[in-house]
């Protein structure tokens, strides 16, 4: 068996946290730029818009907590009457945006959203 490319090993993660976390509806990897690079999404929701807001949501919230003496920034939440979307850090140039259902445990999608971005920055890093 062939190994996996790069871009494979990311959806691998991406699909894995949709697996592990049922209440995960999808997750996209953008880049600073704001350019999707691994997506796994519900039918009709386009991966390019998702990575284009999680650019603009980032760069005001990174510009808020230093504003605000904060530190760095580590992750912005988003909260929906129909659910959540969690913008996390997943190595220098690369954010992992979340989609939850309202019902979703913050708690765990959390813990699960950081593995993940942890396993991407690792990733990343051998690249």
């Amino acid at each position: 068996m062939a190994s996996q490319t790069f871009a494979e090993r990311i959806v691998e993660i991406l699909k894995n946290l949709r697996t592990v976390t049922p209440d995960v509806e999808g997750a996209v990897l953008v880049d600073k730029d704001g350019l999707p690079i691994a997506s796994v999404l519900s039918s009709g929701v386009d991966d390019s818009h998702v990575a284009a807001m999680a650019a603009a949501i980032l760069g005001i919230g990174g510009r808020v907590v230093e504003e605000l003496h904060k530190g760095g920034l580590s992750r912005v939440l988003v909260q929906g009457e129909e659910g959540y979307i969690l913008f996390a850090g997943a190595g220098k140039e690369t954010v992992l945006t979340v989609l939850t259902t309202e019902r979703a445990k913050l708690g765990m999608i959390f813990l699960d959203t950081n593995r993940a971005a942890k396993q991407i920055a690792q990733l990343m890093k051998e690249r």
